[in-house]
């Protein structure tokens, strides 16, 4: 600005000076000699000036260059609009997609951050307020919504084996399983996931942490009701693993803070106790009770339990949890104070159940965690399991470690999520932007859970609150049988525990897959979660 101001006033100075040349006042000091101190004086005056203003002109496009990739170059609400349509059970579906931005702002109603998203509504709607309304986002924390968007829910999904492994050339087909026959679709990356970004100059730490990431997204649903005009909407939340924790944390806040009350709750994959988990807690013993029978589904899947036990999958894993709740939990409890028999007798039941050698679980003292069960169960063949997956095996890096150094079942399918979903997002949905959509993020050893500091996260409380106080909630819940992440017994704990005296279990559905945390990549239980939840929501 002041350096248009200052290139204005130049040709001024420069007329002002041919004026004077022909006035009068001119002649007379030329006369007494004084007019070239003059015509010095005048220059130095325009060149200072000059230089003024080319410095301030390098200073605005050095001030323009310090805002690209900020948010000031993702502030248009509205991407791109494109029009499809997609065939789901034998009706052709006409849809739209958006992508866009939602903005938050400060107390002085500047943008601190911008929240994307791509959402997909079913068009030739005559009431569209009427039909439901799902918000999707993953979990991590640090994990964009990819993966429920175009693993499972979206009308479009990435192109896999019937088992889940990725197959070049890596791209996106129709997804005839997708939910938007039932419902609009809003995939939400989280802020500092997909093109999700804070402006310039604010910290974007504000936003990673449990009640900070809740509360974001809370606006980020007002906001969005607001925009399209679906208040009275049937509303629905999806999350999986993290964004489980995040979505019951979500219900709570839209409940309580905003008046929102929501219909239905998908959860995929849920964890929403911590202590359930095995992360190195000691003196934490409820994790591996929990995991057993994962580590029995393994073992079964890779043929590694005896004759008695490799026959009905179902039927094994009855007797485990049953092991589980009873003899394995009490000697954990009694811990040094079991007898030498008792010992040994539990000893050989884990070796049975777990496809692991006697000798191992001695040393493990009885207490496995996933992250050995993956290296340990095939190591003679040099091989480990998945962690997300544990129906994938990979050769180990380093056949002598503990733990293993990669994740076979994510290696089979990131690249080919992330190939596949650049692609469609820019040329499908005409998403026109050279910034990275950042698929995971690297929050979870930042994230701020210092308000459950001494304590474990247990987000089950702040679900049980909200299907309390909103009756008309319901929820879904998909576990995977080869889950190593989130085992699917830790979650039937869990639920099993919200409040016995009330109806709220029967109010949660629990449903099963033989396949792992993103269960829906395996062909048969992307189409069974789909009929699964297609009769769950019409009881919403």
């Amino acid at each position: 600005m002041f350096s248009f101001i200052f290139q204005l006033f130049i040709p001024f100075l420069f007329l002002l000076e041919l004026a004077l040349h022909f006035s009068p006042c001119y002649k007379m000091l030329n006369k007494n000699g004084k007019a070239s101190m003059y015509k010095i004086f005048l220059w130095a005056v325009i060149g200072i000036i000059s230089g003024t203003a080319h410095l301030h002109l390098l200073a605005e496009e050095k001030a323009d260059k310090k805002e690209e990739g900020s948010i000031t170059l993702c502030l248009k609400e509205i991407i791109s609009e494109t029009k499809h349509q997609i065939l789901i059970n034998n009706i052709e579906i006409p849809y739209k997609a958006i992508a866009g931005n939602i903005l938050l702002r400060n107390d002085q109603s500047k943008p601190k951050a911008s929240i994307s998203y791509i959402a997909y509504f079913k068009e030739e709607v005559l009431e569209p307020a009427a039909r439901p309304l799902i918000f999707c986002f993953n979990g991590g924390p640090g994990s964009s919504s990819i993966w429920l968007h175009v693993g499972v829910f979206g009308p479009r999904r990435v192109h896999l084996s019937d088992e889940g492994e990725g197959l070049f050339p890596y791209q996106v087909i129709d997804n005839p399983h997708s939910l938007l026959d039932l419902a609009d679709l809003v995939f939400i990356d989280p802020i500092s996931t997909g093109y999700s970004r804070v402006a310039s100059g604010e910290d974007a730490k504000q936003f990673h942490g449990v009640d900070e990431d809740i509360e974001s997204l809370g606006e980020f649903v007002r906001q969005f009701i607001t925009q399209y005009e679906r208040w009275n909407s049937p509303k629905l939340l999806a999350g999986e693993s993290y964004g489980t924790t995040r979505a019951a944390g979500l219900a709570g806040y839209l409940h309580d803070e905003l008046n929102i009350y929501l219909n239905g709750m998908i959860l995929i994959s849920s964890v929403l106790n911590f202590q359930t988990l095995n992360d190195y807690n000691e003196g934490n013993d409820l994790p591996y009770p929990l995991y057993l029978p994962t580590y029995t589904a393994t073992a079964w899947y890779h043929k590694k339990l005896g004759e008695n036990l490799q026959g009905d999958l179902g039927k094994t894993l009855e007797i485990v949890k049953d092991f589980a709740l009873t003899d394995y939990t009490s000697a954990l409890m009694k811990g040094d104070s079991l007898s030498a028999h008792e010992y040994a007798k539990i000893v050989a039941q884990l070796a049975d159940y777990t496809g692991l050698s006697p000798e191992f679980i001695k040393k493990a003292n009885l207490r496995i965690s996933p992250q050995r069960f993956s290296k340990e169960l095939l190591r003679a063949q040099g091989l480990i399991v998945g962690r997300f997956d544990s129906r994938f095996k990979g050769e180990a890096l380093n056949p002598c470690n503990d733990y293993p150094s990669y994740d076979p079942s994510f290696d089979a399918i990131a690249g080919t999520f992330t190939a596949a979903f650049n692609q469609y997002i820019r040329k499908e949905l005409k998403i026109k932007n050279d910034q990275e959509y950042k698929i995971l993020a690297n929050l979870h050893s930042t994230w701020n859970y210092s308000k459950y500091t001494n304590q474990f996260l247990n987000m089950s409380t702040a679900l049980r609150n909200v299907m309390t106080q909103n009756k008309a909630l319901k929820v879904f819940v998909g576990s995977g049988y080869y889950d190593l992440a989130t085992p699917f017994f830790a979650t039937d704990y869990t639920f099993n525990h919200l409040r016995p005296a009330s109806d709220l279990r029967s109010r949660a559905n629990i449903h099963y897959y033989p396949a792992g945390h993103m269960m829906y990549v395996q062909k048969s239980s992307l189409i069974k979660m789909k009929e699964d939840i297609s009769r769950w929501m019409k009881k919403l």
